[in-house]
């Protein structure tokens, strides 16, 4: 549906959305879809911390990460939550150091986490990359063994696999999700909670990278999907398709009704037109 409660189709073919198919929204621009994902995040963190003592939140990078930072970090958010309950981990980074560009982790240290943001204990604040050197040739291995235990060891699992009450995540116009892309191994059955993934060649940036691998998302209490700009519209209405190939669009994998995918009018151009 849109922002304003209107019905949208999520799938071809049959006329309406298949059982299980995620919750769409549709945001006017880069700030409507900012203050949505704030109320989508500061929602679910409320309903952990108070259902669970305990809000565990797995973050995301680019573009869209840098609007909802700021909008977390607004007084009135910052006063309706708990912080120090709250758990901040990754969904998956470069291999780079904290301070560069491309750290998803440096995002959000800068965006979220700078001071008069929200007050995180640095305990719960879990950088993929953490005490590691992102020169040495084994941190992609060493880092997503520590990060496995460390999840293993800290979250709720469901059927063996960790579940974050929230997951957020973004799309690639390749259809990929993490740093899961078309054809990886983590698609496979049985790959690992968390693996290194090498540099992609068809997209950048070209850093190798540590991903948790897609069980999560099924595993996961929510998934907030963000999807922004024209370039991604044909994914996204493919993504939605009819053809279920998942390892073709790992995207298909947020198909879930504990999904939302918020999109705004640009990356939404196509639904229900093809």
């Amino acid at each position: 549906m849109s922002a304003d409660g209107t019905s949208l189709p999520t799938s071809r073919g049959q006329g309406g959305p298949l059982p299980g198919d995620p919750r769409v929204l549709i945001a006017s621009g880069p700030d409507a879809i900012a203050r949505t994902a704030a109320d989508i995040v500061m929602s679910a963190l409320a309903g952990a911390v108070g259902a669970r003592g305990v809000a565990h939140i797995a973050l995301t990078g680019g573009s869209s990460a840098t609007g909802l930072y700021r909008e977390l970090a607004a007084p009135e958010r910052i006063a309706a939550v708990d912080w120090s309950r709250v758990q901040l981990w990754f969904g998956d980074d470069r291999i780079v150091p904290l301070d560069h560009p491309d750290s998803n982790a440096g995002l959000a240290t800068a965006g979220l986490l700078s001071p008069g943001g929200p007050a995180i204990p640095p305990a719960n604040i879990h950088p993929m990359l953490a005490g590691l050197d992102a020169a040495a040739a084994d941190t992609g291995i060493v880092a997503a063994a520590t990060y496995a235990a460390a999840l293993g060891a800290e979250l709720p699992t469901v059927f063996g696999i960790p579940s974050f009450d929230l997951l957020l995540l973004g799309m690639g116009p390749d259809g990929h999700v993490l740093s899961v892309f078309p054809g990886s191994p983590a698609l496979l059955v049985g790959a690992p909670i968390a693996m290194p993934i090498a540099a992609p060649s068809h997209i950048g940036p070209a850093w190798p990278r540590v991903t948790l691998g897609p069980a999560v998302i099924g595993a996961a209490r929510q998934v907030l999907l963000t999807v922004g700009g024209a370039a991604k519209a044909p994914t996204v209405v493919d993504v939605l398709g009819p053809v279920w190939d998942p390892m073709r669009l790992p995207a298909q994998l947020c198909r879930i009704d504990t999904a939302t995918w918020l999109l705004d009018t640009d990356s939404a151009a196509l639904l229900g037109k093809v």
